[in-house]
């Protein structure tokens, strides 16, 4: 209790004590306060990621549309000559159609020597 005030002592030690009780009070007030904004921010965040999610799609289905539009509009001759250049200089490509064709004669001698030695394990491996 204060003493030698000319207020009441009752009034000083409520007014103390209410002054005591917000300055207690004030560093959990602005916690709560920083995790609400906190909370607010990741939410909106989550609402921009969504919504930029959903745009991209858009995006991507009109991309998609046009290469497909492009891609039938293409003549046939020109997409074979483009091919046809494309796969001229390629080591790898030559490579693997070289590949393709020895796999396709081994598959054919083995099919022809099957035919000879059994007729009718031909026919089931057919």
């Amino acid at each position: 209790m204060a003493s030698d005030t000319p207020v009441n002592s009752q009034i000083t030690d409520a007014v103390t004590q209410s002054n005591l009780t917000v300055l207690g009070g004030a560093p959990a007030q602005s916690l709560a306060t920083v995790y609400q904004v906190m909370a607010q921010t990741v939410g909106a965040s989550m609402q921009n990621a969504v919504s930029n999610q959903q745009s991209m799609n858009t995006i991507d289905n009109a991309i998609v549309s046009q290469g497909i539009a492009m891609l039938y509009s293409i003549d046939s001759s020109v997409d074979a000559k483009v091919s046809n250049e494309i796969l001229s200089g390629n080591v790898n490509a030559e490579i693997v159609s070289t590949l393709q064709a020895i796999v396709t004669d081994l598959k054919n001698a083995q099919a022809k020597a099957s035919k000879g030695s059994n007729p009718q394990e031909a026919q089931t491996t057919n």
